[in-house]
């Protein structure tokens, strides 16, 4: 077994111990807060937005004075060209502004002081900024989490000395929509005059119906709101806007509120966007953000605090906020590695959502993580076809899933025809809800068939060659650099876990179960090497892997218990991760395998590699990889949330519900306390 010596360990330890997040002057005086992250120097050619989101639209922030990155709608795919497949659309950027002040247009050039905060705790982006010696701008962005297709934005002009302000509503639509359409309306009622901007177009191929409708809300009564004038500048861009004079001095305040649907979500997006807009016009400013922020102080009634490392409360915060953020509770959408925060890996579904985000969302809050499982029930009638077209039974879940769940893989990626374990990442998904919930009557409406289904599919799976010997071959690994390998660890295990764990949803429910799944599980083999550490396929001899697989056997598959077996697979695994170009989760993982195993110093060391190295500016947003400028990496979040709640929480999910075993705290942290957990909403803490 050659170690590669590119991957040796003790230098890379020694640094990774000394990594601390880069700090300003001012954030090492004062500690991070847990709940804003501010961004008070803004370099344009190095900027990764902040997603503000709802769980079905997402807002990406901007460098750019009263510009949006992006706006993107869960559920929203067509094809359009990026290798064949189904992909996530750019919705219509509703949100774009202008603002001129003495017939000037500012831009980024013009402002000074300009500060961005994103506030976690009731999901809002404020930026605020200076122009010149004539006025003071604020405006804040709300993707409202009680209306999921609508948006506001709350702007306030302070006037420094006497001026004239002009304000524009710009509705763009990005390039790959066709047959853009743009309406503009006035619907004039006895308390209001709403002024509707509106476009609707169709997606690349036809396939959708993409709308979207804005109103400007003003605090004037009615008969003194400034007139709001309609210009068209080409078919892809419309505007509203009005004029008003300001004395040195006052504040004016004035808001957009806004809504985007697709023909994926409504039958007739076009109405449905305008009267969805007129709704929340007529609701007004106040009342939009009390429910907008009651239903973030609910959610927020599951959270974490942890005692001893500001740095890592708010880290962690950010975590909890872009997960809950990214998904909802009362849909059938599930997160993709980016979540809500752009088109990275064309909005797709992986195993990312199952094993690493649903885990912490389930303990936190089982409402949304029923979404996604949501998500695999409605599309198991798909992977039963792709599993007889593979000449399997049962069900066989597709490595990369949309809208209709088939196989959305592009065809030079093998993990399409290959990488079969995300079968059994949806069963424990489907199993896991049950556990936490034990809601019986789900389990035998929805989570049965799909326990069955894909049990079914490794009992057909697995090759027949003797005791000890239900061979799983040519498959990629969880490690995705081990392609077309047999016996891989974690499919292998997670194979014998499904088939378990069917098993055991029969009896429960008193159903029959297929003898054969116990049989089968009973002699898939696990291999080792001569020394005894788990080896992660049958070819495999110590070179660099992309990601955990042996590990994941620990946790969360639990087939591997003995603390001793536990920690020889962590000294030999930890050593064969490179420090770049692999994604964030594996030293997840292993911090979270070393707090239950009581090293508190590599728990910590690990868990601060889990993420540090990934943070780009200026919002801490997480990479894909150390270095790497994808964010925001939704996936890693899970693993480190996880490592937090399963590692020094202590929580264990378990057939009779969570339970918390005695664990270890990273150095340096004096306590944990983890709120609102299960549909018991109870509470855990551990202690130094």
């Amino acid at each position: 077994m050659p170690r590669n010596p590119l991957l040796t360990l003790p230098v890379a330890l020694l640094a990774l111990l000394l990594i601390k997040p880069p700090q300003t002057a001012a954030q090492a005086i004062a500690a991070p807060d847990p709940w804003r992250i501010t961004a008070s120097t803004i370099d344009p050619r190095n900027y990764y937005g902040a997603t503000v989101a709802n769980g079905m639209l997402g807002i990406v922030s901007s460098p750019e004075p009263f510009q949006v990155k992006s706006v993107v709608l869960a559920g929203a795919y067509d094809q359009y060209g990026r290798g064949r497949v189904s992909n996530f659309l750019n919705s219509f950027n509703l949100l774009n502004m202008y603002l001129e002040v003495d017939g000037r247009r500012l831009s980024g050039r013009d402002a000074t002081n300009f500060r961005q905060e994103l506030d976690m705790r009731h999901a809002s982006l404020t930026t605020t900024f200076d122009y010149a010696d004539k006025a003071t701008i604020k405006y804040t962005y709300y993707a409202l989490r009680q209306l999921p297709y609508t948006v506001l934005l709350d702007v306030s002009v302070t006037a420094k000395k006497d001026v004239s302000i002009a304000a524009a509503s710009v509705m763009d639509a990005p390039d790959a929509l066709r047959d853009v359409q743009n309406y503009y309306n006035e619907i004039d009622r006895p308390h209001a005059t709403l002024s509707l901007l509106t476009s609707s177009a169709k997606s690349s191929t036809g396939k959708l119906q993409l709308c979207a409708s804005t109103s400007f809300l003003f605090g004037e009564p009615h008969g003194q709101e400034p007139r709001v004038i309609h210009e068209m500048w080409d078919s892809n861009q419309h505007l509203m806007k009005f004029s008003k004079q300001l004395k040195a001095g006052q504040t004016y305040a004035y808001a957009v509120a806004g809504s985007s649907i697709t023909s994926a979500h409504h039958q007739d997006p076009l109405n449905e966007a305008e009267r969805l807009t007129i709704f929340a016009r007529l609701e007004g400013r106040e009342r939009l953000l009390a429910f907008h922020n009651k239903a973030w102080d609910e959610l927020w009634q599951s959270d974490i605090q942890i005692t001893g490392d500001a740095q890592a409360q708010q880290d962690v915060h950010s975590m909890m906020y872009h997960l809950y953020s990214f998904s909802r509770a009362g849909t059938d959408y599930s997160p993709s590695p980016m979540g809500l925060s752009g088109l990275g890996y064309n909005g797709h579904v992986f195993w990312d959502s199952d094993l690493w985000m649903f885990p912490a969302l389930l303990v936190l809050h089982p409402d949304i993580a029923k979404s996604l499982v949501e998500y695999r029930f409605r599309r198991l009638e798909a992977a039963r076809r792709n599993a007889f077209a593979h000449g399997y039974q049962g069900a066989m879940y597709p490595w990369e899933s949309a809208d209709t769940g088939v196989e959305e893989t592009p065809v030079w990626a093998l993990s399409g025809p290959f990488e079969h374990h995300i079968t059994a990442d949806v069963a424990l998904a489907a199993w896991q809800y049950y556990c936490v919930t034990q809601d019986k009557a789900w389990l035998r409406e929805k989570g049965w068939p799909i326990l069955q289904a894909t049990a079914d599919f490794w009992a057909s799976r697995v090759e027949r060659n003797g005791p000890g010997h239900y061979d799983i071959k040519n498959v990629v690994a969880a490690d995705e650099w081990a392609e077309n390998v047999d016996n891989n660890a974690f499919t292998n295990a997670a194979a014998r876990v499904n088939l378990q764990n069917a098993a055991a949803a029969a009896k429960l429910l008193n159903l029959p179960a297929n003898a054969d799944w116990q049989l089968v599980a009973r002699n898939i083999p696990l291999l080792q090497f001569p020394d005894g550490v788990t080896r992660e396929h049958a070819t495999y001899n110590g070179e660099g892997i992309k990601q955990g697989d042996v590990n994941l056997l620990a946790y969360p598959l639990g087939v591997i218990t003995a603390p001793a077996q536990v920690r020889k697979d962590l000294e030999y695994y930890e050593t064969r991760v490179p420090n770049e170009g692999t994604p964030a989760m594996t030293q997840a993982i292993f911090a979270l395998l070393h707090a239950r195993l009581g090293n508190a110093d590599k728990a910590r060391l690990f868990f601060q590699d889990s993420y540090v190295p990934n943070l780009l500016p200026p919002f801490r947003v997480i990479a894909e990889t150390k270095g790497g400028t994808n964010p925001y990496f939704a996936t890693g979040a899970g693993g480190v949330l996880q490592a937090v709640l399963m590692g020094f929480g202590g929580l264990n999910i378990t057939p009779t519900g969570i339970t918390q075993s005695k664990t270890t705290l990273p150095t340096g942290w004096q306590s944990v306390k983890i709120t609102g957990v299960g549909g018991q909403n109870k509470t855990y803490t551990t202690n130094r």
